[in-house]
């Protein structure tokens, strides 16, 4: 098989835990199922798989070692990420103050955000994510065994196992919180939920900016 099956074993559960921890792409997904319904839910999924497609590719064709080899390339890329995440809570926190849950949200609104812009914010979300970056760069080339068969197959597959564990739990994410949107659609907790997602959107930025930026040599 083209894979070392104790090797897999390994990555799969090293990728499971990486996937069901808290991140950005997993508070935009049950942001915009919450607000939106299982439609803007799904495009928030497909964003992501979008995103993390794109990181595969990065892998596969060898062209993300450049941000391993270069420091400030990655510190570029988390500072981008951390101005977007920035931004997704400055939209989401206008929102809840000005008490327009029809639009202002990048995520809230229904009849004025389309599924499109969900998407949109989801897949730059997570290619702007060093920490996903890392995954496909960094860790997951550790789970390649050399003479198992080519490195390019062994990375497309290691990867293509990240993505559909990720469909498997944010498709469920999806669901869930679609099916608690119907206890959640008045105004006030609406607003609530944009203030606790701008607010924690914010804090992911400064996380980010401490972890990859401002962090000591």
């Amino acid at each position: 098989m083209p894979l070392d099956p104790e090797l897999y074993g390994t990555f799969l559960v090293v990728a499971l835990a990486a996937i069901l921890s808290p991140g950005p792409d997993t508070l935009l997904i049950i942001r915009a199922a919450l607000s939106g319904g299982n439609g803007h839910g799904f495009a928030a999924l497909i964003g992501v798989q979008i995103g993390l497609l794109g990181h595969l590719a990065a892998a596969v064709f060898g062209l993300s070692i450049l941000l391993l080899a270069a420091p400030l390339a990655l510190e570029g890329v988390a500072l981008a990420g951390a101005l977007y995440l920035c931004w997704l809570g400055y939209r989401n926190l206008r929102a809840a103050a000005k008490g327009d849950m029809a639009g202002e949200s990048g995520l809230a609104p229904v009849a004025k955000v389309g599924a499109g812009t969900v998407c949109r914010d989801a897949i730059l979300t997570n290619l702007l994510n060093p920490k996903v970056i890392l995954l496909f760069i960094a860790v997951m080339p550790g789970f390649v065994a050399p003479g198992q068969s080519s490195i390019p197959l062994q990375l497309a597959l290691l990867g293509a196992s990240i993505i559909l564990l990720n469909i498997i739990w944010q498709g469920a994410l999806v669901l869930v919180a679609g099916r608690a949107r119907r206890w959640l659609t008045r105004p006030g907790v609406q607003r609530g939920i944009a203030l606790a997602t701008g607010l924690v959107f914010i804090a992911f930025a400064g996380l980010m900016v401490t972890e990859f930026v401002a962090a000591p040599a």
